[in-house]
């Protein structure tokens, strides 16, 4: 079992930065993959970015958000970031951090493929 600890959310204006952490603990050493995704309040859960633990810290990020999100990884603290930049209104949304035992589809950042989930840290973005 693998446990995941979100934290970092807030309320920002347009253009202002936020940086999520994502904590996990247990058995996390057969971790493949570790990602964040974000839903909108009526809208379905969608995959923001992701990187691949088994190759080497490769990163993949949604078009939405590219150029403005980034991921990365502190191997020694078990910790996943992702870094908010030129936030936008439509940025709003629960975020949530997912870890996957596998590692081949982490390119596409798709929910059915992580096994592992915070309960989430929401993120509102003000005009």
């Amino acid at each position: 079992q693998v446990q995941l600890v979100e934290s970092g959310g807030g309320s920002v204006q347009t253009g202002g930065s936020l940086r999520l952490s994502c904590a996990a603990s247990g058995y996390t050493g057969n971790t493949g993959c570790m990602g964040w995704f974000r839903q909108a309040p009526g809208k379905m859960r969608e995959g923001v970015a992701s990187i691949d633990i088994d190759g080497g810290g490769t990163t993949f990020h949604a078009d939405s958000v590219k150029g403005r999100f980034s991921i990365s990884q502190d191997n020694a603290k078990n910790t996943v970031y992702l870094q908010m930049n030129s936030l936008k209104p439509e940025d709003t949304a629960m975020y949530y951090c997912a870890a996957s035992v596998w590692s081949a589809w982490c390119s596409t950042i798709r929910q059915v493929d992580f096994n592992y989930w915070g309960q989430g840290t929401q993120v509102t973005v003000s005009s």
